[in-house]
C-alpha cells in the first residue's frame, strides 16, 4: 500500500532525509510517493519552493515501483498557468493539489482569522477550494479538504457537512466532473470527532459519483509515515471508495492491506 503524501528535505518545513523515509516505510511494509511542497505564491522568497531539476537528479536513482516522485502544489488561481507548467513539464508520477493560503496569508498564520467569524472564514476557504479545482484541472488528487481545521483558532474547529453542504457539494461535484481523486489525509484521523465528520463528507463524495481516493499521512518526519492508516482504511470500507496511487500520472488501484 502507498503512503501518497510525504515531505522530505526538499520541503521547507521538513528535515526528514529520504533514506529515513524509506527505512520507516519498509518497517511498516508501505510504499511511498514523495510530494514536496511547491507554493510559488509564498510571500517569503525561497520558502516552500524547490528546484525540480535538482529534485529529480538527487532522488532519481531511488525511484522504483515502491518509491515514486510527486509534488504537492499549493493551488492559487492567480498562478494556475505557472503551476500547470510545473505539473505537466516535469516527469512527476503524481500531482497533489492543496489550498494552503487564504488571500495573502498562509492558513497556518493567525492573520487569517483576526476579527472574523468561523462561518466567514470557512465559507471563503470552501469557495477558494472550489475555485482552484476549476482553475487547476490537471491535478491528480485534491489534498486535505479539512486543512483549515488544523489551524483555525475557534473552539469547534470541525468542518461540518450539515453547515456547508452546498459549498462542499460544489467541490465534490467538481472533482467528479474533472476526474480528480480526493485525498484521505490521515493527519487528523486519530481524533474521533474529525473522523466522524470526514466520513460524512467522503460518503457524500461517493453519492455524487466519486469513486477514488488517495491515502496520505502528510508526514514530515519518519514516525508519522503510515500514521492513522487503520482509520483511513475504515473510511474506504465504510464508503466503498477505492484507494489509488499514481505512477507516471496514471491511476492505479492500491491494495487496502495495511
Amino acid at each position: 500500500m502507498f503512503d501518497t503524501h510525504i515531505h522530505t528535505t526538499f520541503s521547507t518545513d521538513s528535515k526528514m532525509k529520504l533514506e529515513e523515509a524509506i527505512s520507516a516505510a519498509k518497517e511498516r511494509d508501505l510504499s511511498l510517493i514523495i510530494t514536496e511542497h511547491m507554493d510559488i505564491n509564498h510571500p517569503e522568497e525561497g520558502q516552500f519552493v524547490f528546484d525540480t531539476d535538482e529534485y529529480f537528479s538527487s532522488y532519481g536513482e531511488y525511484r522504483n515501483s515502491d518509491l515514486l516522485l510527486g509534488i504537492e502544489l499549493g493551488l492559487t488561481d492567480a498562478y494556475s498557468e505557472a503551476n500547470g507548467r510545473i505539473a505537466n513539464e516535469n516527469k512527476f508520477d503524481y500531482v497533489l493539489g492543496s489550498l494552503h493560503f487564504l488571500g495573502n496569508y498562509d492558513i497556518y498564520f493567525p492573520e487569517v482569522y483576526v476579527g472574523r467569524s468561523k462561518e466567514d472564514v470557512y465559507i471563503q476557504y470552501l469557495q477558494d477550494v472550489y475555485k482552484n479545482i476549476v482553475a487547476n484541472q490537471y491535478i491528480d488528487s485534491l489534498g486535505h479538504i479539512d486543512y483549515i481545521c488544523r489551524y483555525s483558532p475557534y473552539e469547534d474547529k470541525e468542518l461540518y457537512y450539515s453547515e456547508y453542504s452546498d459549498l462542499i457539494d460544489e467541490i465534490l461535484l467538481a472533482l467528479v466532473k474533472y476526474d480528480i481523486a480526493m485525498e484521505v489525509n490521515a493527519r487528523r484521523l486519530s481524533d474521533k470527532k474529525a473522523l466522524e465528520n470526514l466520513l460524512v463528507i467522503y460518503k457524500r463524495f461517493y453519492e455524487l459519483g466519486g469513486r477514488y481516493v488517495t491515502i496520505g499521512s502528510d508526514s514530515h518526519y519518519p514516525q508519522a509515515i503510515g500514521m492513522n492508516f487503520g482509520n483511513a482504511k475504515l473510511i474506504c470500507q465504510e464508503t466503498s471508495l477505492k484507494p489509488v496511487y499514481f505512477k507516471e500520472r496514471t491511476m492505479i488501484i492500491d491494495n487496502l492491506e495495511v
